[in-house]
């Protein structure tokens, strides 16, 4: 029988069983259970003790924070306390899709399954319950499933929204679907889809506001510039709901990363990092400065105007990162070193360009990057951003060449990540146009960065911190005030401030800008915003002096 029609037999199944024969076996999870530090949860299950359900419940929470590595071990806890706890088994199987990311493991997804049973139907034989065969069913789609991820993502989807449709109360299923649609799209924003799973976690929210996957699946649904505010109320509760998952305590900032929060922003990634690096003492674990939160925390402090202490951060991440993988045996290290250097990358791209400093401590660190494949073209942009700034015309050139060479051979599309070709023909035509503008070829750097700047509009928003590093929309204002254009330059600003609100060097950009265009209203409230948000910048920030003479001068007028 083919996946579509068993599942179709499964859901009747489902509906006679709930209308005509009473439960055969003890249902545990009926009412809430709540797990201190990660929320609360209701999902009944045919544990045979409360020390498994305890267990799934655990396990269920931590996997709507994504927190995987831990929620697989709380569902393998289960599986060892009732081995024929069939939803023990989906719910390990479940930490190894992550769809928001795009991440897939195959392998250990289908081993997981295969502990229960060796095919569909011996699994599904092992649930006693029309729900819980339901639930297994669909999990199969994604593991075993015919066609390819992208395939099996959509297919999945549809059956979770016919799970969904079938239990309407169970709010986790609600929840489910609402993450299928997130990831059905291979981790590029869809917008009805995003809206729609926003709109059903906000619904759970309301009957369950201690679930953590309503609050988050709500966040990540509304998460870019354009409906971020929407989901203010889910950001401001989910790190209450869940203080001991670090993911909860970072997730709060896509809303306010996307809506250029920066004090928020950086109190949330500092939590997050404060939660991770007290999980890796208690386990005995190093605990590495770098990585997603630590990312977006540097960046944040650079929006801040905290220079130093985003430079300080970039320096602890390769400095804590170099010590882990000395203590890592062979195996480990290989696991480790290519997520090291990538972030150690990203973070140093991060501080070249925020910092404006082409000479410095970021600018000439030197980072191994030959088995990251097309990810490494971040590092060449970085290298050849700097050289251009600092007038080495050969270095930045050279660097020009290896980001020709990999946008051309990096075709999309790449299964992992769908839009990198397309970042890396930006980065590249950025590159290009910041290296005419120093030449003096202006009208080839405003062709170049202009290209940039249109292929960037024609993406799906990627939440976070800007993937070009440097958004063209802000290189080409900067390019056209410098060749005496202010008004078309305000333009421009005003377009890299929609897809990054409270930028601070595209608003910077804007207010000279404005003031050079003599529209002295708004170069006054653009200025007197950077004040305000540089609030605790670094004594003698340029950006904060010129801003505070500005409006000095004004003030006398």
């Amino acid at each position: 029988m083919n996946t579509r029609l068993r599942y179709g037999v499964l859901m009747s199944v489902a509906v006679v069983a709930m209308a005509l024969a009473p439960t055969a076996w003890a249902e545990r999870g009926k009412t809430p259970q709540t797990i201190a530090g990660l929320g609360t949860v209701t999902f009944p299950t045919s544990a045979k003790s409360d020390a498994a359900q305890t267990a799934f419940a655990r396990g269920l929470l931590l996997l709507h924070l994504f927190e995987y590595p831990d929620a697989a071990a709380a569902f393998q806890q289960a599986e060892q306390l009732d081995p024929g706890f069939a939803m023990a088994y989906w719910g390990e199987a479940m930490t190894y899709n992550h769809p928001v990311w795009n991440e897939l493991d195959l392998a250990a997804g289908r081993a997981a399954l295969r502990k229960l049973g060796a095919t569909d139907a011996a699994r599904e034989a092992r649930a006693p319950s029309a729900r819980e065969k339901t639930y297994l069913a669909t999990v199969n789609i994604l593991y075993f499933g015919k066609g390819t991820k992208r395939q099996r993502d959509a297919s999945y989807c549809d059956a979770m929204q016919r799970l969904a449709t079938a239990y309407p109360h169970d709010n986790n299923a609600q929840l489910f679907y609402a993450l299928a649609l997130l990831g059905r799209n291979e981790g590029v924003r869809n917008i009805p889809d995003y809206l729609h799973a926003a709109a059903i976690a906000r619904h759970i929210f309301k009957l369950n506001p201690q679930n953590p996957g309503a609050a988050h699946y709500w966040i990540h649904g509304m998460d870019d510039p354009q409906h971020a505010a929407g989901a203010l109320v889910a950001a401001r509760a989910l790190s209450q709901i869940a203080p001991d998952a670090g993911h909860a305590q970072h997730m709060t900032s896509h809303i306010f990363m996307a809506l250029g929060m920066w004090d928020d922003v950086v109190t949330a990634n500092e939590n997050a990092t404060r939660v991770v690096y007290a999980h890796a003492k208690a386990a005995g674990k190093p605990q590495v400065h770098c990585f997603h939160y630590n990312e977006w925390l540097e960046y944040a402090y650079f929006q801040q105007g905290r220079q130093r202490d985003a430079e300080n951060l970039l320096q602890a991440c390769r400095r804590t990162g170099t010590e882990a993988l000395r203590g890592m045996d062979k195996k480990q290290a290989a696991l480790f070193r290519d997520q090291f250097q990538w972030s150690l990358m990203q973070m140093r791209a991060t501080a070249v360009v925020e910092s404006h400093d082409w000479d410095g401590a970021a600018a000439q660190m030197r980072i191994d990057t030959s088995t990251l494949g097309g990810e490494a073209g971040w590092n060449d942009f970085a290298i050849g951003y700097a050289a251009a700034e600092r007038g080495d015309a050969a270095l930045a050139k050279t660097s020009l060449a290896a980001l020709d060479k990999l946008a051309a051979t990096t075709q999309p599309p790449n299964p992992d990540d769908p839009q990198q070709s397309d970042y890396l023909r930006i980065l590249r035509d950025d590159l290009d146009g910041l290296i005419a503008s120093k030449r003096g070829a202006m009208q080839q750097a405003l062709a170049s960065v202009r290209r940039a700047a249109q292929h960037y509009d024609g993406m799906a928003f990627d939440f976070g911190p800007p993937a070009p590093v440097k958004p063209p929309h802000e290189l080409l204002g900067e390019l056209l005030f410098a060749t005496g254009k202010p008004a078309a330059a305000c333009t421009e600003f005003e377009a890299a401030l929609k897809k990054a609100p409270n930028r601070t060097q595209s608003l910077l950009g804007l207010a000279r800008a404005q003031a050079a265009s003599h529209d002295t209203a708004a170069a006054i409230a653009a200025y007197q915003r950077l004040v305000k948000i540089w609030h605790a910048a670094d004594a003698g920030l340029p950006g904060l002096d010129e801003a505070r003479r500005y409006l000095g001068t004004q003030s006398h007028d």
